[in-house]
């Protein structure tokens, strides 16, 4: 049988916390900071032994409500302080981690929200910094272990649904981006803000592509929104595979039709994963997951049992598969720097497709 990534998934997807968890200082005092990264972290019981924020009062507030013991608003003034041994989560926008990685300590540990840059350039410039002061770094790409696509991954691993041949992404759902006053105005929205997290994630069951087709456009009556829906075909010429992702950020008609589902399709079977924090943004909906088999029609779509969901439980995955690696206790991170390259780059494309590609009709007007 040809190599499948999916039948090989990397040790550290499998959601085990560290056997010596190391202090976290958390860099940043945001909302993805007091939804999804101090919860999770209390959740597996990780010590966060500071927090840096410019705005004083907001890091004080965090500290108070997570029983962080330590409160800084220098970076250095928190470097110079830290266990030698702990792990820096860095949750800020992409145009303040230059500065901020070069003020940690060489050879450190540093977990890096998405995403890693605005653009390829600059996630290269990122990436030269990390290797520069030998930091042993990861971006934050928590779809990968949202408890759902863990248990999707595990079962697709074990050859449940056969080999693999369509990958599905939707969502249609209104995102209310009045909400994240920093992303009005920016240039680009849809693929390095939101689109990442399913380009990346399809990259972390099947590869790189050998091509990107996108289609990003904007809301006519949004003018202060870059691009918030988008068409992405990622392709895989060595394999019959097809792989689409489609999201629409518009669709503001109420919930009934409302979409955000992940569909794995294989010769034995198909599983289907339910993304309910896109449901209803951002009070969010159910969570499911299913599978159906193909010599077992009769039984239909049935439940897969998982525990957690996406905020906080899938932010816990991600610092462990860190920690673990720096511990010894996997042999590869697949969330380093050096992969996650590899996703921006697969962004990036989707930018350069969306300016330039599309073949023109030949029709006999369009010849003459």
């Amino acid at each position: 049988m040809s190599h499948y990534p999916e039948r090989e998934p990397a040790e550290a997807y499998t959601v085990v916390l560290p056997h010596h968890p190391r202090p976290i200082v958390m860099i940043g005092a945001g909302g993805i900071v007091k939804d999804a990264h101090l919860p999770a972290y209390r959740k597996a019981g990780f010590t966060v032994w500071g927090i840096v924020n410019r705005t004083a009062a907001k890091a004080q507030a965090l500290a108070d409500e997570f029983g962080i013991p330590n409160v800084y608003t220098s970076l250095s003034d928190a470097v110079a302080a830290a266990p030698a041994d702990a792990v820096y989560d860095l949750a800020l926008m992409p145009e303040q981690y230059p500065a901020v990685l070069d003020q940690l300590p060489d050879g450190a540990a540093v977990l890096i929200q998405k995403p890693f840059g605005q653009n390829l350039a600059e996630a290269q410039v990122l990436l030269d910094i990390c290797h520069r002061k030998g930091l042993v770094a990861a971006v934050n790409t928590q779809l990968r272990f949202a408890p759902y696509v863990a248990a999707a991954r595990k079962l697709i691993a074990e050859g449940a649904i056969g080999e693999l041949y369509d990958m599905e992404i939707r969502v249609a759902t209104e995102t209310p981006w009045e909400i994240f006053p920093h992303v009005l105005g920016m240039e680009r929205l849809e693929l390095n803000m939101h689109s990442v997290h399913y380009m990346d994630l399809v990259r972390s069951f099947l590869g790189d592509p050998d091509g990107v087709s996108v289609a990003t456009v904007r809301h006519p009556a949004k003018p202060q929104v870059s691009n918030t829906r988008s068409t992405i075909i990622m392709r895989y010429r060595d394999r019959p595979l097809r792989v689409t992702i489609s999201t629409n950020h518009d669709h503001g008609f109420g919930g009934e039709f409302e979409e955000a589902f992940v569909k794995w399709e294989g010769t034995k079977g198909a599983i289907r994963a339910q993304l309910g924090l896109m449901l209803d943004y951002p009070r969010g909906g159910p969570d499911a997951l299913a599978i159906a088999y193909t010599d077992k029609p009769e039984l239909g779509w049935e439940p897969v049992e998982f525990q957690g969901s996406w905020f906080p439980d899938a932010f816990i995955g991600s610092m462990s598969a860190l920690q673990r690696f720096v511990e010894g206790s996997v042999p590869e991170l697949p969330t380093s720097v050096d992969d996650v390259i590899h996703t921006m780059a697969v962004v990036e494309a989707g930018y350069e497709s969306q300016e330039r590609e599309g073949i023109a009709l030949a029709t006999k007007e369009n010849t003459q």
